[in-house]
């Protein structure tokens, strides 16, 4: 991130909206929220290689389910947070992921600007690519502060989207929603 443009940006958004930005509590206003946006997009450009490139041998296994990992993310058409639960399902091929391995899947997808359908399918996909399971499937569940706090000010409504990669058959699909409620 450039961040002196991004500093630019928002003295100029400042200006733009008629505040007086030598005033107390704007000061540090554009330092403050440039470090913000550096922070909440800290996934740009990163990959769950690292994060998933250490597994662990099994024998067996069936579905290894995580459910409820929390997230926030920025969205791409009103710059503003959206946030909820990702659930990842998947089919081990003699190999397994730390637990703390997926949670920071979905913490790298959603440090991005999103929309919550591409980050479903990013998490999905990043799995599939590095942990090399037979199958997944993510399922996530969020609230969005564009229709929570502007437009239709809907507060409690919630979107789930899901996506199934590789070899997931329906039935665990069917299974996979009914044990975590997505």
């Amino acid at each position: 991130m450039d961040r002196a443009k991004a500093i630019k940006a928002v003295e100029d958004l400042l200006d733009a909206l008629g505040e007086d930005r030598s005033r107390e509590g704007l000061k540090d206003t554009p330092r403050r929220v440039a470090d913000m946006y550096a922070q909440l997009l800290s996934g740009m450009g990163r990959t769950a290689e690292t994060e998933l490139s250490k597994t662990f041998a099994v024998d067996g296994g069936d579905v290894v389910i995580e459910k409820d990992i929390a997230f926030s993310s920025m969205c791409e058409h009103h710059l503003m947070p959206f946030f909820g639960t990702v659930t990842i399902a998947y089919i081990p091929d003699k190999r397994v992921a730390g637990l703390s391995k997926l949670a920071r899947c979905v913490d790298i997808c959603a440090a991005r600007l999103q929309l919550q359908e591409q980050l479903t399918r990013q998490v999905a996909e990043e799995i599939m690519r590095y942990l090399k399971p037979k199958g997944v499937f993510v399922c996530c569940v969020a609230e969005h502060t564009c229709m929570t706090c502007r437009g239709v000010k809907k507060p409690g409504s919630k979107t789930v989207s899901y996506v199934a990669l590789g070899d997931f058959p329906a039935e665990k699909r069917a299974e996979v929603l009914s044990l975590v409620k997505c």
